[in-house]
């Protein structure tokens, strides 16, 4: 076996394209867009480049075939901020072969090592959590938009390396037409009868607004977060720019007090559902025309939780319920509405709270995700996420 960076077009092109072939057979596997992959690896489109590295290797067997791929990465801020410095890999796709696993594995960690850092977590993203997160070990079921899917065997090949389970991760999947437990509407009645609180969809014509009401939310509920990073509002502006063309008013709410934003439920349709699925992995001018005609037939039935959140200040006073319950009314009117299921994108088993939320509204786990961890001095004690 032979293991080569990524280095020019060419092999950046193989990065992409080895990993399909070895989903062949198997009917749940959706194809990335080559871009949503690229991007991630191009410094003028991730911030994430500009306070951290990344490198990438292709293994190939004797006969020349590329047969795994792995990346890794770290940023800067780690080694101020942690006490323990930790990197990252991610993008992995191996043959069920643990020798060839355990190359790429070896290949990042020395990458790392030599940069200082003592730990690597994967399969995780230089990026954002709510995106290419976790390693898929219950519930292959299909893929929502830009979440990890992976073959069974993946979790052998990681945890016989000697990666260890940091955490859980649960996506919990709620029929829409489920009615809600009365606990939640008893939770909501607290909110709705304070005249302070307003709840309301997302206005198209005012993302600037939205952006603006988004940013502080996060910044406020998630942002203090091991591993979440503060949001500019430059970033906000952009984010809802790039979903604009998906954006449904009906599937993304806020709520305020006294105007002031506090909470937000953000959804989006299933990307995958809507146009992924279709495009083994570039989206044609006759895709574009497809995606429009299965928006407008109203062909996706899945949408996607991004985040959930609420200020601190305002927990526990059933904001939350309130918000879930006024959003609810909305998707059970077929004539506003066309979902049948929400999947929320994953909550850390180290969140009892979110877990509750999501379980209170009537949601099931769907499926599970690991985010393991490797330490590189094997004689150090191995702790798991705090619970928050």
């Amino acid at each position: 076996m032979k293991i080569l960076p990524v280095v020019g077009k060419e092999l950046e092109q193989l990065f992409i394209t080895m990993a399909p072939a070895l989903y062949r057979d198997d009917p749940h596997y959706i194809r990335p867009f080559d871009s949503d992959v690229h991007h991630v690896f191009d410094p003028l489109v991730n911030p994430r480049f500009e306070n951290g590295h990344c490198a990438r290797w292709l293994l190939h067997d004797d006969a020349g075939r590329a047969i795994g791929r792995i990346a890794a990465f770290y940023s800067l801020d780690t080694f101020e901020r942690d006490e323990l410095p930790v990197g990252g890999c991610g993008f992995f796709e191996c043959i069920d072969d643990q020798r060839a696993a355990d190359i790429l594995f070896d290949t990042a960690k020395e990458w790392l090592s030599k940069a200082g850092i003592q730990a690597m977590d994967g399969p995780i993203n230089f990026g954002n959590r709510e995106r290419w997160w976790g390693l898929l070990v219950d519930g292959f079921h299909p893929p929502c938009y830009c979440c990890n899917y992976n073959p069974p065997y993946y979790q052998q090949l990681f945890e016989h390396y000697g990666f260890e389970v940091f955490f859980k991760q649960f996506t919990y999947r709620r029929e829409i037409a489920t009615k809600l437990s009365s606990r939640i509407g008893e939770k909501a009645i607290h909110a709705m009868k304070d005249t302070g609180y307003t709840f309301a969809p997302i206005d198209r014509i005012r993302l600037d607004k939205a952006a603006a009401d988004f940013c502080t939310v996060y910044n406020e509920a998630w942002a203090k977060h091991e591993g979440v990073s503060p949001m500019s509002l430059e970033d906000a502006n952009k984010l809802m720019q790039s979903m604009k063309p998906i954006i449904d008013p009906n599937i993304i709410w806020f709520a305020y007090h006294h105007e002031q934003p506090v909470a937000f439920w953000v959804n989006i349709p299933d990307v995958n559902q809507l146009i992924v699925k279709y495009m083994n992995g570039r989206l044609t001018p006759l895709g574009k025309i497809r995606f429009i005609w299965n928006r407008w037939t109203k062909r996706c039935k899945t949408m996607f939780g991004i985040v959930f959140g609420v200020v601190p200040a305002h927990q526990r006073k059933g904001v939350e319920a309130a918000l879930v319950v006024t959003a609810t009314k909305v998707l059970q009117d077929p004539s506003r509405s066309q979902y049948e299921e929400v999947q929320m994108n994953w909550i850390g088993d180290f969140n009892p709270k979110m877990m509750n939320v999501a379980r209170h509204i009537g949601g099931s786990v769907y499926k599970t995700h690991h985010t393991y961890r490797y330490l590189f001095d094997r004689t150090q004690p191995f702790e798991r996420h705090p619970i928050l």
